[in-house]
């Protein structure tokens, strides 16, 4: 018979699966609980980073019908079920397992498929969701700047165009010819 606390624990792990847009299984091999408590104070809001059994992860995985994670879940697992966005939590973790080796990658999950330690890793390359919707609006805007100039130029040179002609008839000279070859007869 199942115990109530083995029980609950898989019931909020599958839980936080389900809620979760992605998770990052990693190993914690000799870090301090001042360490760990860093690394959840670097993931802020954005994550909930949890240090759970092999065997009730599994279970709990199933439930949430979670499936490729059975390979990463060896030796001492801590997982952290991002909420927010996943580059920033794996940009986070990266960071963190760059400074402290005792944190390593062991792969995650993310849009119903398991991910491998360089596919995480390429994520937390990525720039955040700020920085390519602030570089998306700065493309649009100059695509619209160039469209505005090139709506703009025709007008403009009609309105020279116009400008010299007034220019040549208040010095008394006459109007030069017509571009298309016509001769002006008056």
């Amino acid at each position: 018979m199942a115990r109530p606390d083995k029980v609950a624990a898989v019931d909020e792990i599958a839980n936080r699966f389900r809620e979760s847009s992605a998770s990052v299984v990693t190993e914690y091999r000799g870090l301090s609980v001042a360490k760990l408590t860093q690394l959840r104070r670097d993931l802020g809001a954005s994550a909930n980073f949890r240090v759970a059994k092999n065997t009730l992860v599994k279970r709990a995985a199933a439930d949430a019908g979670v499936q490729g994670l059975d390979d990463l879940l060896a030796g001492p697992t801590a997982i952290a079920f991002v909420q927010g966005e996943p580059v920033d939590a794996a940009k986070a973790i990266k960071t963190f397992a760059k400074d402290n080796p005792g944190l390593s990658i062991k792969g995650g999950y993310m849009d119903g498929r398991a991910l491998s330690v360089a596919e995480v890793e390429q994520l937390a390359d990525l720039e955040s969701r700020e920085v390519l919707l602030g570089k998306l609006a700065g493309a649009m805007k100059a695509n619209l700047s160039k469209a505005a100039t090139l709506f703009s130029q025709p007008a403009s040179q009609v309105a020279r165009l116009g400008q010299a002609l007034a220019d040549k008839k208040a010095e008394g000279e006459p109007a030069p010819a017509a571009a298309d070859g016509d001769s002006a007869e008056s």
